[in-house]
């Protein structure tokens, strides 16, 4: 049921206590003073502790070992016990992070009724760890192009190592969810996955936040980095770090231990940081707003994440994925998309990138009625308007121009976002367009696009007009 330690100096009562304990099925193990007691956790930590406050021959009391449990395993709940027992303990001990406190001579059933409640508090707290981490291990990268498969093949290097590691890109292009393969493919899989929105907390608490903080009122309370303890420390939009957590978060990284807000006992931790960006931090040192420091020790390994733009091929994939995942946890239907909608979808522009797209498909699933295919026309309306007989309206610039320069900036334009939206594949280009490949080469030659590698995809552009004088 449970493995219990009992740290109480008579030895008649320890033993009274485990003979109970274990008749009620729980493991237990006795410790004298607070040399064995300090021993047992760090052989291995109990699902809960019951303490003696007075422990005779001891180079601690109960209440500095009920500090030092909370200051390096706050998961363990503490239950006090004393003889000589008054409000003023009993509010010490709880201050300090007691789960409960219990006066000599006790009454087995109360005694009972704490450690039940105790170790139900414990599990608890043991289960929502454990949902985290499983919802870790569900990371799950989707997507097949040359861009994404570049992406992967570097998360999978880092995985192996506890380096740092820096993700920038655009807002939405999945950076968490790169953090999250990682950690859920290293060895600090069974660990916490701790993440920290430092755009989202206010500059004042951040330190509190992160560090945890210790007072006579409210006693030990710990931080974000006290939960990330053996696992990761995700800081997502880095940029938003205060200056000042900025130069405490520089010593965490060098010495792996810190000050809680208020506190004088240092708190070692084990913890891999993964970071991420969506700003040019070389520009934000120049601006003095990010520690030059804490981005060298931050950026060990850096790792590109590509918008949803750069990885069109990847479009119907992962509009699939979001149909899957919306009928599993919402219900919604499971359509599949039609030719048509693939093809918008894959021409329409993201800024919100991935999460965009996710988004889309929520609403399309949630508005849209019957479960056939999904057709174009359930798509959000993009930048083509059309009147009510169903006719292309121009934009205004493109009215203005000549027959030849209209139709020259068309064909430019819808080739550069079909050659795009194909991954850079002229042949597949060519095919859905419905031209000759080596009619399409002459097309895009006469129309100055180019094709050239961008973060291991070919990429279409308009050819610099002065590329030849170059």
């Amino acid at each position: 049921m449970g493995d219990i330690l009992i740290v109480d100096d008579e030895r008649d009562i320890r033993e009274l206590i485990g003979d109970i304990l274990e008749d009620e099925g729980y493991t237990t193990r006795l410790a004298a003073n607070s040399e064995e007691c300090m021993a047992a956790i760090a052989a291995e930590p109990p699902a809960l502790m019951i303490l003696d406050i007075w422990l005779k021959d001891s180079r601690m009391d109960g209440i500095d070992i009920l500090k030092t449990v909370k200051r390096d395993t706050p998961g363990i709940p503490v239950v006090i016990i004393s003889g000589h027992g008054n409000i003023e303990i009993a509010v010490a001990a709880i201050k300090q992070g007691a789960y409960d406190f219990i006066e000599k001579p006790f009454n087995i059933d109360q005694l009972m009724v704490v450690i039940r409640r105790a170790m139900e508090t414990s599990r608890l707290r043991r289960e929502n760890v454990e949902l985290r981490r499983r919802e870790v291990t569900t990371a799950e990268m989707i997507g097949g192009s040359a861009v994404f498969k570049a992406l992967k093949s570097q998360l999978d290097k880092v995985t192996k190592s506890n380096g740092r590691v820096m993700l920038s890109g655009a807002a939405g292009s999945g950076k968490e969810m790169a953090a999250r393969y990682i950690h859920a493919n290293s060895q600090r899989a069974d660990s916490p996955f701790v993440s920290v929105n430092c755009a989202s907390i206010e500059p004042d608490r951040m330190e509190e936040v992160l560090f945890g903080r210790e007072s006579s009122a409210r006693g030990v309370e710990p931080g974000l980095l006290d939960e990330a303890d053996s696992g990761v420390l995700y800081l997502d939009e880095v940029a938003d770090l205060p200056m000042g957590t900025q130069s405490k978060l520089l010593r965490v990284l060098v010495d792996q231990q810190f000050l809680r807000v208020g506190g004088s006992d240092k708190v070692r931790v084990d913890i891999r940081v993964i970071s991420s960006t969506n700003r040019n931090l070389q520009e934000e040192i120049d601006a003095g707003r990010f520690r030059q420091e804490l981005f060298h020790r931050l950026n060990v390994v850096p790792i590109s994440v590509p918008t949803l733009e750069d990885r069109r091929d990847d479009i119907p994939l992962l509009a699939g994925h979001f149909i899957e995942h919306f009928n599993k946890t919402q219900g919604l239907p499971q359509r599949v998309l039609s030719e048509d909608a693939v093809a918008l979808l894959q021409t329409m522009v993201w800024p919100g990138n991935v999460r965009q797209l996710k988004n889309v498909i929520e609403r399309v699933l949630i508005l849209g009625e019957g479960t056939g295919p999904i057709g174009a026309d359930e798509l959000p309306e993009t930048d083509e308007r059309r009147d009510g007989d169903g006719r292309v309206v121009l934009s205004g610039s493109l009215a203005t121009l000549p027959l030849r320069e209209a139709r020259e900036l068309f064909e430019r334009e819808y080739l550069l976002t079909q050659i795009n939206r194909f991954g850079g594949n002229i042949s597949r280009t060519a095919s859905f367009v419905g031209m000759e490949r080596s009619a399409l080469h002459r097309k895009l030659k006469s129309l100055g696009v180019v094709t050239s590698t961008k973060a291991g995809a070919r990429v279409a552009h308009v050819e610099p007009e002065d590329a030849d004088s170059a």
